[in-house]
């Protein structure tokens, strides 16, 4: 199953998207290095030569790189198709995992709420009515997906095409706009204009933008270069996409979930918070798929790795194994606790599905 999430869509985000230059430091800090696992070389061997010759044209899977941590060091990178240890990769939806991350920062400095309402934060961006299902959407129903639109804000919808990125536009006051069809909490919808409202709201509740919010607390501690964040014509990180990491980084995000949010004998992020993040909050469904149609279209828990559930911005992997960071075209946090092991992807692939297949089947025995 195919995730629809409109690549025209994408494509005009990453158009509208401001991007930053990305500062380097000279105490950029490598996770440890391990000794060679032949069991596992192999394993990726198979893997490769899977993702080459299964697909049927004209579905592909074109690998960029993939990076195994285990115990709390990599024991196998590969890099394929021009990438680098060095090349950052565009995260896509993996963008909302660090999002995510900073709502529970700011939670735990006393900034915000889980239970805030939407509406509070902008008093002066909401419409001439506001409904009852929009006045009753709060921070927690943003982080589920569960914030009661009927059908995803889509940024070609209240923007003109001939004028793409204007600051006369705002997309906080569009989505305020956006009919809230269902009760807050109850449907599940694939929303990434919801991450982006989490990020305007960690920029109204703390005063710093997401990036800035979040080098300070996360990426300086776990020596990440600060990254370039995608950002509105309001001067807003996009929060739900638009992220640019190196692999070494994201394995890094994925080992601060196995350390329980401890990073060098500092705690960075609560243990309870990341546990909140990482679990079973509602069910899901895939994205561009509607949630009551998952019976008629086939799709199930035995048959779909997206509808497995859904935490804070992240997804539960099937047969309770672990949680994963996911983004358009396969790029995957993939963090498995009871084996202490991180696998990261970053991928340009038109499918889904089979190719989370094809990493059950070889990847995960390995690790």
């Amino acid at each position: 199953m195919k995730k629809i999430f409109s690549y025209a869509f994408l494509t005009t985000l990453m158009i509208v998207g401001c991007n930053k230059p990305q500062t380097q430091s000279d105490d950029i800090i490598s996770l440890p290095r391990g000794e060679s696992v032949p069991s596992l070389e192999a394993a990726v061997d198979s893997f490769y030569h899977a993702t080459q010759t299964q697909p049927v044209a004209p579905d592909s899977i074109s690998l960029h790189s993939i990076m195994v941590i285990k115990h709390g060091q990599v024991l196998l990178e590969r890099w394929y198709n021009g990438h680098t240890p060095q090349t950052p990769h565009l995260m896509y939806s993996v963008s909302k995992t660090f999002t995510a991350t900073a709502i529970g920062m700011a939670i735990d400095e006393n900034k915000l709420k889980l239970d805030d309402k939407v509406v509070s934060f902008f008093p002066d961006l909401l419409p001439e009515t506001v409904s009852d299902n929009l006045a009753a959407m709060t921070v927690r129903d943003l982080l589920t997906m569960t914030c009661g639109h009927d059908t995803e804000p889509q940024i070609s919808r209240f923007l003109d095409p001939d004028n793409v990125d204007s600051p006369d536009v705002n997309w906080v006051k569009s989505f305020l706009a956006w009919p809230v069809e269902h009760k807050p909490g109850d449907y599940f919808l694939y929303n990434s204009f919801g991450t982006y409202m989490l990020s305007a709201i960690i920029q109204k509740a703390t005063g710093e933008k997401l990036i800035d919010y979040l080098d300070t607390r996360l990426f300086q501690p776990l020596h990440i270069a600060r990254p370039e964040w995608d950002e509105s014509p309001q001067g807003i990180c996009c929060g739900g996409w638009g992220l640019h990491l190196t692999t070494e980084d994201m394995a890094k995000m994925g080992q601060l979930f196995i350390q329980h949010g401890k990073w060098n004998d500092h705690q960075l992020v609560s243990s309870q918070w990341l546990e909140e993040m990482s679990k079973y909050q509602v069910p899901s469904a895939p994205s561009g798929t509607r949630f009551e149609d998952l019976e008629k279209v086939g799709i199930n828990k035995d048959n779909n790795e997206w509808a497995q559930g859904y935490g804070y911005q992240m997804w539960v992997t099937r047969n309770g194994e672990g949680f994963r960071a996911d983004g358009y075209a396969g790029q995957y946090i993939m963090v498995f606790p009871k084996k202490d092991a991180v696998l990261v992807l970053t991928t340009s692939s038109s499918l889904y599905q089979p190719y989370m297949e094809i990493i059950w089947q070889y990847l995960l025995p390995a690790l």
